[in-house]
């Protein structure tokens, strides 16, 4: 929940105890009322945060290119997160914004309660007025730079509209799959491939959470088709756009895939899934060796006829007609012992471990009846189907 700032309450809410000044790396001090009228990011950071030496330097260009800009009346202050007043100073020495003083440590105590500073690097945006713009700034920051100022959350919705509207229009697998700081995806081992070498195949975009348990099952079939399609040298690629928030569940589950991915830095990740409007996963999207979208629902096909899926490529509509006709008249030819009987095993047990040979049950209306101790809803409706 956002903090509710009242612009009466600028000054108080950065002054301290007879402060009324932030300061300037080189000591000089500034009038906190100097910040009137203008956007303030409100930027907790320590020198110890290890995602800070990505986004600070980030950071620091967007705040050059704002103040270059005169009609951008925009202004950061670092809220100190360092343990002692030597590092900070080190840290603060790059920077070319306005800090609260290191000393004064219960403003700083204030600021993290005030706006629930769960973890670092952290940024506030406050309007012209003192109220929260937006208390996700790292995030905005991160995806569209100084194009987003002042960074509120219509206008980075707007900015995302625009350009998903864009990308949809004139799509190409560039246009999807390269960002402004990267040309090429990634595999298991590190080792980088340009996006171009894809061009002119058909890539499959493999939205995944790893955590989810309908993709930990769904990976191993999918990679049982990639390796099917290699073998036959097919062009065709798989890419992982990894929904996961930790690097190590991303880094993990990339392990045990055979494909590409996008690096997990790169936020062009959830671009994505927002652009495909991925709302289930895992979801695979098709795009076609001229760049566009095809229409098909390849997760579906996969789901729905496992590793025979591969047979659907390269998804013109008589390969996915002759997957489904395969897969009809395999249900068409289906018997109780092509269900029921694997190898040798070809009985079923009773309640006292009896072996009922499965022929013997041919000719029978049989329920299939799944089920599990661990399921609380079993008891009951298992007492029911006996009593039947």
């Amino acid at each position: 929940m956002a903090a509710k700032v009242a612009v009466s309450d600028v000054v108080s809410l950065l002054s301290g105890d007879k402060r009324d000044f932030l300061l300037r790396n080189n000591g000089d001090k500034v009038a906190i009322s100097s910040l009137d009228g203008k956007v303030v990011g409100l930027y907790f950071s320590a020198s110890w945060c290890r995602p800070r030496r990505r986004f600070t330097p980030l950071l620091i260009e967007v705040y050059d290119e704002l103040s270059s800009k005169g009609q951008c009346q925009f202004e950061i202050v670092i809220v100190p997160a360092d343990h002692d007043e030597d590092s900070f100073d080190r840290y603060f020495s790059k920077m070319p914004w306005l800090a609260i003083p290191f000393a004064d440590s219960n403003t700083r105590k204030k600021l993290d309660m005030l706006f629930r500073v769960g973890g670092i690097p952290h940024l506030v945006i406050l309007d012209a007025s003192g109220k929260v713009l937006n208390e996700q700034g790292i995030e905005a920051v991160r995806e569209y730079g100084a194009e987003g100022y002042p960074f509120t959350p219509e206008k980075i919705n707007r900015l995302r509209e625009e350009e998903e509207e864009a990308a949809k229009k004139e799509q190409t697998l560039p246009r999807l799959l390269v960002s402004p700081s990267r040309d090429y995806l990634i595999s298991n081992d590190g080792s980088k491939v340009a996006v171009s070498d894809l061009e002119g195949k058909i890539v499959v975009l493999y939205f995944s959470i790893s955590a989810f348990t309908c993709c930990a099952e769904f990976t191993p079939v999918l990679a049982q088709i990639y390796r099917k399609l290699k073998e036959a040298r097919e062009s065709f690629e798989v890419v992982l756009v990894s929904l996961d928030d930790e690097k190590s569940s991303y880094e993990q589950d990339l392990a045990s895939m055979p494909w590409l991915a996008i690096p997990f830095e790169d936020k062009s990740r959830q671009k994505l899934g927002r652009c495909f409007d991925v709302r289930a996963n895992p979801a695979l999207v098709v795009i076609g060796a001229d760049g566009k979208t095809m229409d098909v629902n390849y997760a579906e096909l996969v789901e729905e006829h496992g590793f025979d899926a591969w047979e659907a490529f390269p998804f013109s509509q008589e390969r996915l007609d002759l997957t489904a006709e395969k897969a009809k008249a395999k249900m068409n030819a289906q018997t109780l012992e092509s269900l029921l009987v694997s190898g040798d095993l070809d009985y079923v047990i009773g309640k006292q471990g009896s072996k009922v040979p499965v022929k013997e049950l041919v000719g029978a209306t049989i329920l299939l009846y799944f089920s599990a101790c661990w399921c609380d809803r079993y008891r009951e409706f298992a007492a029911g189907l006996i009593e039947e």
